[in-house]
């Protein structure tokens, strides 16, 4: 065995060692498998929403702040050990798809290990992004969560973005000083699940939240300095509340007025009391053209400078030509600009044959989605 191959044996045993704590969830617009996921608590803090599986039968746990500095350190180890590697390759700190099988050919037990996984995407992709886990990262006691925000900025300082996870109740309930020392102190981005800006609609999916707070927790956000991305759902009203879930829901992100907006189609999920509310019957849901119908009256009541966004596979409307109706990239279409083209495109939609749509119901049965 030779000096080199030792040392690298050394640095592989040493990364079999290192892990952190990550979850699974993540917005698609936060950089893929190109960004660093570290879990700053564990599931939803909430956990009551009628529509949402994602967190059902897990309780919520609190993580201090030691716990998680410790996991930003142990990130920081794997990327240490992945960069002397990478220099001891004589590859000058590059992390590239020859490093990454110059390491499994010591150790193919390292695909099994998700942090090493993590982190050598992380780095391969510049490093540059980090999204913090799980549903609700600014419940956290805010002097906690600024602690760990400057030691993730001052261990990793690669990061150019850090974004999050919160709930507009949340924000309701934080002070404006609050939110401006969380954002002074790295958090760049929130991803709000605003869901719809109707009153009724809110208290019949249980979401704890009313419009008025959701009004006031994105205004705050905003003030304080971050950048807000709130998701909205098509058809969450039914067919029995559907025009005043358009029209609210535009209501309140007009005033709210975030960079992004984002649509999130309904997609009942076997386990919810909302898909048993449609099993039941109790709940009628939209066909493909009916949601057409109330995203052209949400968006026509859209006065925003934001970027509206579709960028989810649910968002699965047909053109004439057989491909998707809307774009699905992450930046959207930029109001108030792109308004009128995207009020043409819904119009294209609702020309096309019904039958030509993806019904939701076949969404229900595809539960990769």
């Amino acid at each position: 065995m030779t000096a080199h191959s030792n040392s690298l044996r050394k640095h592989v045993a040493k990364l079999r060692t290192l892990s952190f704590k990550t979850g699974a969830y993540r917005p698609p617009s936060e950089g893929g498998s190109g960004s660093l996921l570290l879990q700053v608590n564990e599931n939803c803090p909430w956990n009551h929403c009628t529509f949402c599986e994602m967190y059902k039968g897990h309780r919520f746990i609190y993580r201090p702040a030691a716990e998680i500095k410790a996991d930003i350190d142990r990130v920081a180890a794997i990327r240490d050990e992945i960069t002397a590697m990478s220099c001891k390759l004589g590859m000058g700190g590059e992390i590239s798809r020859e490093l990454g099988v110059a390491l499994l050919a010591e150790g193919r037990d390292l695909l099994e290990n998700s942090s090493f996984v993590t982190v050598f995407n992380w780095l391969s992709g510049g490093g540059r992004t980090a999204f913090l886990q799980d549903a609700d990262s600014m419940s956290m006691r805010p002097r906690e969560f600024m602690a760990v925000l400057k030691h993730l900025r001052h261990t990793l300082r690669s990061l150019s973005r850090v974004t999050t996870y919160t709930r507009s109740k949340t924000l309701f309930k934080r002070k404006p000083e609050e939110l401006r020392m969380i954002r002074e102190a790295g958090l760049d981005r929130l991803h709000i699940g605003l869901e719809t800006g109707d009153d009724e609609v809110l208290a019949s999916v249980n979401k704890g939240v009313t419009a008025a707070e959701q009004i006031e927790g994105g205004r705050k956000a905003i003030a304080a300095g971050f950048q807000v991305s709130e998701y909205w759902m098509p058809d969450l009203g039914g067919r029995q509340r559907w025009r005043q879930h358009a029209q609210n829901t535009a209501r309140v992100l007009s005033a709210i007025n975030p960079h992004y907006i984002r649509s999130r189609p309904l997609v009942p999920r076997p386990g919810t009391p909302l898909y048993e509310e449609v099993a039941q019957g109790r709940t009628h849901l939209s066909s493909p053209h009916q949601r057409l119908e109330e995203l052209a009256l949400m968006v026509g009541g859209l006065d925003v400078t934001s970027r509206v966004c579709f960028d989810h596979a649910m968002n699965a409307w047909t053109d004439r030509r057989g491909g998707l109706l809307f774009r699905q990239d992450y930046e959207g279409y930029r109001f108030p600009e792109e308004k009128p083209l995207l009020l043409e495109r819904i119009q294209e939609g609702l020309a096309v044959e019904e039958s030509r749509h993806v019904h939701v119901r076949t969404l229900m049965a595809a539960q990769s989605l």
